[in-house]
């Protein structure tokens, strides 16, 4: 059985309520509704919160994009009720043995169960430590908490408090989504003023690489798709891409190598290192198909470049879930340029796809992409294009490096194949989870209820 973050899933509001309760910080009740994963026998638990949960927009940010500015107040309501069930409060039937939270939206319930003597082990997965969950000592006066939490061994964080931190301190265990993202948050680069806890915390932090749903992401069977495809008809690849040229008004042309890019916005995501690099390729046969939504500065920049480059640029704002199955299988790159990235999934499904990553050497990035050395691509364990400083120039060369490879269709082919040869499935991931809970979970509670 599970508990679940609170996405307000309306098909979920029809579900049997097993209990109703208060907490602090919630003018109503919590309602905890009760039902089942679709085609399976596995128990959901969804925490029902309507004045913090019920409101149009996104689960974190409102219709402008921006964060709700009543978050740490919401998500501080929701770690209040998920202690009560990890706690075996509210009559359930059932105690867990571990109780596993994400992030700083429920870095507070670690927190606090910290110091319960009959409790479940807690596990807290960082996905990316530059969002902290940052208040004040006035917001934390308001929340209610105990005095005692604002110390450097909780929750204080340089003058002000932070839910994050909550979670690095309070959990059992500690896991981020890539063996290198693990290593890199214990530096002052990527710990975001949190690396000496983590440092401090080493022998309790594990990475463990997100999986791929690969029902969802297969070239054989994606219903997105013009035209399927498989290792062994590679070829039926270029009707994918014919039909994204046309549809985004890029030159139809199966000679040139076609870039494809699905994003955030952000300065984490290193967009400004492409629109740095693809003026230095105006006059190569190469193509830029962008899909991303965020920063407005980048937003306006990459309208431009595309304004300037007509038939060899196309930038689609927002997000499409279609469209960006449509780029991943329709390119023959993906690029992603990341000062830092904790797993990454866009190049696990480019990958998938016989779509050569081009990445930055940054947490799951280069846990996952096998550059194509020279060795690397006599021996058929290349997979992609893997370089190392966050620079333009860096980019460029990297980009040139695809273009050079694209080239020669034989080892082109082969890098390919190679990638698509990757498993990166949940079957892995999961199993390391299951230990690391068996582990945490080992005669903490009997569950026998």
């Amino acid at each position: 059985m599970v508990l679940l973050d609170p996405e307000p899933i309306h098909a979920a509001r029809t579900w049997p309520v097993r209990c109703a309760f208060s907490v602090p910080g919630s003018r109503g009740p919590v309602r905890i509704l009760e039902g089942r994963l679709e085609n399976s026998k596995v128990v959901v638990y969804v925490v029902d919160i309507p004045e913090h949960f019920d409101r149009g927009g996104g689960l974190y940010t409102a219709e402008n994009g921006l964060a709700w500015p009543d978050n740490i107040e919401r998500f501080a309501a929701f770690s209040r009720a998920i202690l009560r069930l990890a706690l075996g409060q509210e009559g359930l039937g059932w105690r867990p043995q571990v109780l596993h939270c994400h992030d700083w939206q429920t870095g507070l319930a670690c927190m606090l169960l910290r110091g319960e003597p009959r409790r479940p082990a807690t596990i807290f997965t960082v996905h990316n430590m530059a969002y902290a969950g940052i208040g004040d000592r006035a917001r934390f006066d308001a929340l209610g908490l105990p005095p005692q939490l604002f110390t450097p061994e909780a929750l204080e964080f340089y003058g002000n408090f932070s839910l994050l931190k909550g979670g690095l301190a309070g959990a059992d265990l500690i896991t981020t989504v890539s063996p290198s993202y693990a290593r890199e948050i214990q530096t002052p680069e990527l710990g975001f003023g949190l690396d000496g806890l983590l440092r401090h915390r080493r022998s309790t932090l594990t990475g463990i690489m997100n999986g791929v749903d690969y029902e969802l992401w297969d070239p054989q069977s994606d219903r997105h798709l013009p035209r399927h495809y498989n290792s062994r008809t590679l070829a039926r690849k270029r009707d994918n891409k014919l039909a994204l040229q046309r549809a985004l008004g890029l030159e139809e042309n199966h000679a040139a190598l076609l870039f494809g890019v699905v994003s955030r916005l952000a300065h984490q995501k290193g967009i400004d290192l492409l629109l740095a690099a693809i003026p230095e390729l105006a006059g190569e046969p190469v193509q830029f198909a962008l899909l991303a939504d965020g920063d407005p500065a980048l937003h306006g920049a990459l309208v431009l470049v595309a304004q300037a480059n007509p038939g060899q640029v196309a930038f689609v704002s927002g997000f499409n879930d279609a469209l960006a199955h449509q780029i991943v299988a329709a390119a023959d790159a993906l690029v992603m340029p990341s000062r830092y990235e904790p797993c990454g999934l866009a190049q696990l499904y480019a990958l998938r796809y016989g779509t050569v990553p081009v990445v930055r050497k940054t947490g799951g990035l280069g846990d996952s992409v096998r550059d194509a050395t020279p060795q690397k691509l006599a021996n058929g364990t290349a997979t992609g294009i893997v370089f190392q400083d966050a620079t333009a120039a860096a980019l460029t060369v990297a980009l040139r490096r695809a273009l050079e490879l694209f080239m020669d269709k034989k080892v082109w082919l082969r890098l390919q194949r190679s990638g698509m040869k990757a498993d990166f499935s949940w079957d892995a991931s999961a199993q390391a989870y299951l230990e690391l809970y068996r582990s945490a979970g080992n005669g903490r509670m009997d569950d026998r209820m």
